[in-house]
């Protein structure tokens, strides 16, 4: 199996588009060409990890973390990556990252993080703007119904929880053919009017090229009208945090037992608890201090993120039970996440997870 397969599957699950901008989710290093021997799948691509991936004969590593953030202008043994770099390029070793993308897709790594504590009604706490677009097309009318399905199925017209929306409206086309065109319907040198059917559909941007190509597949005209127009709504179905409702509300004390037990840890910074009930929380992995002024805007009663400052916490609304359970701990699902979905499309495939990867921070 090529790596480009891989690349695929995984652009499929959580679009590198929905990345945030200073972010490096994708191919990293390696050849999309490249076989693949094996699949391991860490929090971090660490020399340990790489050194622990050629002893078990796996060529590609799918880690959360990129070990690269920034543009390159020199390679040299001065830079921090140089061990990494050198290895991956000596052994073949392809490294990908899938990180913020998989943060911010509609089942992302906080939805099952809220899944684990009991959220119920989860939502996106911080959605997407600026990642949708409408695609205007018209055809004669007794060939809608094709065109239309053809759109659906290459993923326009989902808004919220519903699937297949679209806006047709009845009008009358015009157009002349040349000497050059081979016309559908009409003569050439003539003028033609044509029954048709406006059909309006909106779709996020990563599936622009699919759908353009299913529209032109499926659309009985020589020459496909059609246009397309950015929309600002927001896309509710990527985004950062989360947050949901618990089944029943639990005393402070209670909730934050329930997350140490949950998360396997041995200690959580938090705020005062207030005593207050615990009843609408929400969830960030990784470090989800940017988004403290949303969980105000919302009303939220807890709030789980990591990286945490002491100003952080200083300036959270009162009412707000704001607690850091951890960069590494908030994160350590997504191997298991990524897994099960490799296991999922390659069944036959060696997916490991590295086992010597570490928790860099430790408590005494």
């Amino acid at each position: 199996m090529k790596l480009k397969k891989i690349i695929d599957v995984l652009e499929s699950w959580a679009p590198f588009s929905f990345q945030e901008e200073w972010d490096n989710s994708g191919l990293i290093i390696g050849d999309p060409e490249m076989e693949v021997t094996g699949i391991m799948v860490s929090l971090d691509a660490t020399s340990e990890v790489l050194e622990e991936a050629l002893a078990l004969n796996c060529n590609v590593i799918i880690s959360h973390h990129p070990f690269l953030f920034k543009g390159i202008l020199r390679i040299t043994p001065m830079m921090p990556e140089y061990p990494l770099i050198r290895l991956a390029m000596q052994h073949g070793l392809a490294v990908i990252a899938m990180h913020t993308n998989v943060d911010n897709r509609a089942e992302s790594l906080n939805h099952f993080l809220g899944r684990r504590i009991g959220l119920k009604e989860i939502r996106i706490l911080q959605p997407k703007q600026g990642y949708l677009k409408k695609l205007v097309t018209f055809c004669p009318t007794e060939h809608a119904n094709k065109v239309r399905d053809a759109l659906f199925g290459a993923g326009a017209g989902h808004i919220g929880n519903y699937d297949c929306c679209s806006f047709n409206a009845q009008g009358q086309g015009s157009f002349r053919a040349s000497e050059k065109a081979n016309p559908f319907v009409g003569k050439k040198h003539t003028i033609h009017f044509e029954e048709e059917t406006r059909i309006e559909v909106v779709f996020p941007v990563y599936i622009e090229s699919r759908l353009i190509a299913a529209l032109l597949a499926n659309h009985p005209y020589e020459e496909v009208a059609y246009d397309i127009y950015p929309v600002n709504n927001l896309f509710h179905q990527a985004g950062a945090g989360i947050f949901g409702h618990l089944t029943e509300p639990l005393l402070p004390d209670e909730f934050l037992r329930q997350v140490k037990q949950v998360f396997g840890l041995t200690l959580i910074r938090h705020t005062g608890t207030h005593g207050n009930p615990i009843r609408k929380v929400a969830i960030c992995s990784g470090a989800g201090a940017f988004l403290i002024r949303d969980v105000g805007r919302i009303g939220v009663d807890a709030y789980l993120t990591g990286d945490l400052k002491y100003h952080d916490f200083q300036a959270a609304p009162g009412h707000l039970l704001l607690a850091d359970i951890g960069h590494f701990e908030s994160e350590q699902f997504v191997k298991e996440i990524l897994r099960a979905l490799l296991i999922e499309k390659f069944p036959n495939f060696a997916v490991l997870i590295s086992e010597r990867e570490i928790n860099p921070v430790k408590y005494f």
